[in-house]
């Protein structure tokens, strides 16, 4: 069976579409969610799933490079074949993406376009007629990585960033989904 860990901070709408369309259908099994949130609502979502779930909270003075040293390790045991970032809002250092070197992002932008926090907002200030989601795999930039899957959804004239994100969010979850699919058959280019 196709392993794969999940990072969330947040609330795992994204997770929840994983549990859903992979996990549970038995596709690939979602093998541990860790979060550095211990209020993250994604916890949750994964044990009542029957998946483990962790936080590993960045302590005090704690490095970035030193934080992910030690969420590596908690990982590790696992074994995941890929790790899904799935709302995990920290940038991850080179030795942890030399140590995982499968790992893909979902991120509410059609990227290159707004990177970073608060696509949506960005989009809307910007002032594009059309903006999406997209999956790509990791690299040390902020979502500069290679782009395996986009979806275009029209920004319409009285969009909030919020009403925005909200169209975006089952795109989200459709391509997220499929990409984990496609990285298990080795679909790529």
């Amino acid at each position: 069976m196709f392993k794969l860990a999940v990072l969330a901070s947040g609330q795992g709408s994204n997770l929840q579409a994983l549990i859903d369309q992979v996990h549970a259908p038995g596709e690939a099994e979602v093998v541990a969610v860790l979060s550095d949130n211990p209020k993250a609502p994604a916890l949750e979502r994964a044990r009542k799933a029957g998946i483990p779930a962790q936080a590993v909270a960045p302590t005090a003075g704690e490095g970035r490079e030193a934080f992910h040293q030690r969420l590596a390790a908690v990982l590790d045991p696992y074994q995941p074949q890929l790790l899904v970032l799935a709302g995990y809002m920290r940038i991850l250092p080179e030795s942890f993406l030399e140590h995982f070197p499968a790992i893909i992002n979902v991120h509410p932008s059609l990227l290159p376009a707004f990177p970073g926090l608060d696509a949506p907002r960005q989009a809307i200030e910007y002032g594009v007629k059309v903006s999406g989601c997209t999956v790509h795999q990791v690299d040390a930039g902020m979502d500069t990585g290679p782009i395996l899957l986009q979806a275009a959804v029209p920004v319409f004239t009285d969009d909030t960033p919020e009403t925005l994100h909200q169209r975006i969010k089952p795109w989200e979850h459709k391509l997220l989904a499929e990409a984990v699919l496609m990285w298990r058959d080795q679909r790529w280019k």
